[in-house]
């Protein structure tokens, strides 16, 4: 990122002003990519296509007051977002953009911009939300499919007889296809296998080969012959207090049960904080009034759409084979993205706000110390970690995540929380203000599923 810095005036109707100044080594790296691009257009004599042309060179041939509108013209407007950024504006429009004077390589350049932002919402009475939050009981069917879990895992395999292989089956076998594989141990119905070869397998004997067809990346059909050459089944130990001694650090079965009962409950408890915090957030997005909202919730979600190809291309799967593959169009994607982005920017814009009215300020200590915290499972040196992060600007935005943290703690504290049946029930009723209100009011919570 290019380093700027920016001084920022308010104005009337939702303006500021922004004075940036850029340092001196990101003009000249401005002139360098200007005279490369300019050299890329036009021919030198003595100098063959596409090698590199000085720049002394290039000023001769175009003037230096060209190159230094090159360098403007292409780099300014990366100046200014990045300046917006650093000052936490939203532009909702193109920057009205001045100077006194074109760069001058060597030295510093300066520049102004005045640009419409996105106004603070008005935030909704944040004391006293109530806010849905589920119970953390854990249901007795939990409990026991965890004791299932540790019953298999120290389950012993014996031979079967007298029957086939079924779903749940430890299996040797034999695969013979492009390739030959011997002495495979697979449990059937765990997918280690493609589907088509684990659907042979059961209802085989032992001794017994089939053939199975499967389908192969490039769309070429393959034939591999399966032999099955051992069947054994899990024989799972009784739920009593030898199973415990065996299985853990308990002596009785009353002891483990009691164990697996009071992690799931923290588990649970620790989702459920998760959770209310986030409804939290979200019901207070909803009590507040937002303005101009569409043109930076469209930026964002064109980012989102951004992040979702390039991490399909670095997986290998077009655009076009995802959405086939899910049987969406791009209106579905988009629809769902636009959803994703009007919650994030939301909430940023509340905790932003909320933080400002607060006056939150996170110290250099503070996030030192969370860093220091946050290192001390993983075995690094915290002083490493806060040198990386000064240097790649992670320190600041660490800062500004738990200035909205702390900002959101204020009002997860202030919060009532009441029975998600209630607040399912109040939301189906009819008031006038729903009558009256044109707008989308889907706004996504967790557990919840954006329309599409």
């Amino acid at each position: 990122m290019d380093a700027v810095e920016a001084r920022i005036e308010e104005l009337p109707d939702d303006r500021v002003k922004l004075e940036v100044d850029v340092e001196v080594g990101d003009v000249d790296h401005a002139f360098e990519h200007a005279a490369s691009d300019l050299a890329g257009s036009m021919s030198f004599p003595g100098f063959r296509k596409g090698k590199k042309v000085p720049m002394p060179v290039v000023a001769a041939r175009v003037g230096q007051e060209a190159l230094a509108n090159e360098a403007v013209r292409s780099h300014i407007p990366g100046w200014f977002w990045n300046a917006a950024s650093e000052s936490r504006l939203r532009p909702v429009a193109d920057p009205e953009l001045e100077w006194d004077a074109l760069p001058v390589q060597g030295e510093p350049f300066t520049f102004r911009a005045v640009v419409d932002v996105l106004p603070a919402p008005e935030l909704g009475d944040w004391k006293g939300l109530e806010v849905p939050r589920p119970g953390a009981d854990i249901p007795p069917e939990i409990v026991e499919a965890e004791l299932e879990r540790v019953r298999a895992s120290v389950a012993e395999l014996s031979p079967v007889t007298g029957r086939t292989a079924a779903i749940g089956d430890t299996v040797v076998v034999d695969l013979l296809g492009d390739e030959t594989t011997r002495d495979y141990v697979i449990e059937v119905g765990h997918g280690r296998l493609r589907q088509e070869i684990e659907a042979a397998i059961v209802g085989s004997s032992v001794g017994d080969t089939r053939s199975a067809t499967v389908q192969l990346s490039d769309a070429k059909p393959a034939k591999v012959d399966v032999t099955v050459k051992e069947i054994s089944e899990k024989v799972l130990p009784p739920l009593d207090d030898e199973l415990a001694l065996k299985a853990s650090e308990f002596d009785t079965l009353a002891e483990l049960e009691a164990d697996i009962q009071s992690s799931l409950g923290e588990q649970l408890e620790a989702e459920i904080d998760v959770m209310f915090r986030e409804r939290a957030l979200d019901t207070l997005a909803e009590a507040s009034t937002f303005e101009k909202l569409e043109p930076v919730v469209e930026a964002r979600a064109r980012s989102l759409w951004q992040g979702l190809a390039r991490s399909l291309d670095q997986r290998g799967i077009s655009v076009e084979g995802y959405l086939a593959a899910s049987g969406r169009t791009p209106e579905d994607v988009d629809r769902q993205l636009r959803a994703e982005a009007e919650v994030a920017v939301k909430r940023e814009l509340v905790l932003e706000t909320l933080a400002d009215e607060l006056a939150v300020e996170i110290t250099d200590d503070e996030v030192e110390e969370f860093i220091r915290e946050e290192s001390a499972d993983s075995g690094e040196d915290w002083m490493e970690t806060v040198e990386e992060l000064r240097e790649n600007e992670g320190f600041e935005k660490l800062r500004l995540d738990l200035t909205f943290k702390n900002a959101l703690d204020e009002v997860v504290a202030a919060a009532t929380p009441i029975e998600v049946e209630l607040a399912e029930a109040r939301d189906k009723l009819w008031t006038p203000e729903k009558e009256n209100d044109t707008s989308s009011r889907k706004i996504w919570t967790p557990g919840s599923e954006v329309d599409e």
